[in-house]
């Protein structure tokens, strides 16, 4: 790790001689505005490794982003090398169209202690569903937050994360976003429960997702990106920029499809990334990403 390297890669320019939470929350903001959430290794035809070197590489030298396991584990790297004391967690994500999670564990997230609270750091869900600021490990609390308002409900050792929405203006209608996107107020994220979790449980996973004819990450290309007031996400060849809380509690979501053409021109423009290798996008689920 060496650490002014990340920072550069990030942007952050702040100070880190004491892990608090106003340099954990600072560090945290400047990653998810740098390095997508994006899976498009598989659509390349590389492997994704959970080595944290190779992530390191992949991330800070290669200008790249990459899912949960590659996102957290590699801020588990810096925060722990800042002298945060951290915990690796394991969850299963929500699938809307299946109203249920999902039955394995397929989702990484991290743990922070700080002056005797518990707070979950996770840099790695990208999309609209992207925290932005670290969250406190309460149950049944509202926490607002610039993307919407997050709160966690524990039931027996189990934790929920869950997002309530605001309403939606899109412009261009006629290729709308997710199927209930009126419908949908609250929308459930993921669980997890706060037992200790080694890098080695995800290797089964990190596999499955990228070679199972049906993973979510095999049937869509996607790259997002949070940005000053919203995300940006490529997803096949639709690009939906999203301005939270553009007016009356309401989020602009712009959306435009792209020609073959246009895709790594924009992979380059709007998420600063260049891939070394011929780019296949795919957009064929009906996974609701927003």
């Amino acid at each position: 790790m060496d650490i002014k390297e990340y920072f550069s890669r990030i942007s952050y320019r702040g100070s880190y001689d004491k892990p608090d939470l106003a340099t954990l929350v600072d560090i945290f903001q400047h990653h998810i505005r740098a390095v997508p959430f994006e899976n498009l290794s598989i659509h390349c035809g590389e492997g994704i490794e959970l080595d944290l070197e190779a992530t390191y590489d992949k991330i800070v030298r290669k200008n790249r982003g990459g899912w949960c396991m590659e996102n957290n584990h590699l801020l588990s790297w810096v925060l722990k090398t800042l002298g945060y004391d951290i915990t690796l967690l394991g969850g299963r994500v929500y699938i809307p169209e299946n109203n249920a999670y999902e039955d394995e564990l397929d989702h990484l997230l991290l743990k922070v202690v700080l002056d005797g609270k518990s707070y979950i750091v996770d840099g790695g869900f990208g999309m609209a569903y992207q925290m932005w600021q670290p969250m406190e490990l309460i149950s049944g609390k509202d926490q607002p937050q610039t993307p919407g308002v997050f709160r966690f409900l524990e039931e027996s050792g189990t934790w929920y994360l869950e997002k309530v929405k605001r309403k939606q203006l899109v412009p261009n209608q006629s290729i709308s976003t997710s199927h209930n996107v009126e419908e949908e107020v609250c929308r459930q994220v993921y669980l997890f429960t706060l037992e200790p979790r080694d890098i080695e449980e995800f290797r089964t996973c990190n596999t499955h997702l990228q070679t199972a004819p049906d993973s979510l990450f095999v049937t869509k290309s996607i790259c997002s990106l949070q940005t000053a007031d919203g995300i940006r996400a490529l997803v096949g060849w639709k690009l939906t920029e999203i301005k939270y809380n553009y007016k009356d509690n309401m989020d602009l979501v712009e959306i435009r499809m792209l020609a073959d053409e246009e895709v790594e021109k924009t992979l380059k423009e709007k998420f600063n990334v260049t891939l070394d290798k011929k780019f296949v996008p795919i957009n064929t689920s009906r996974f609701s990403l927003f």
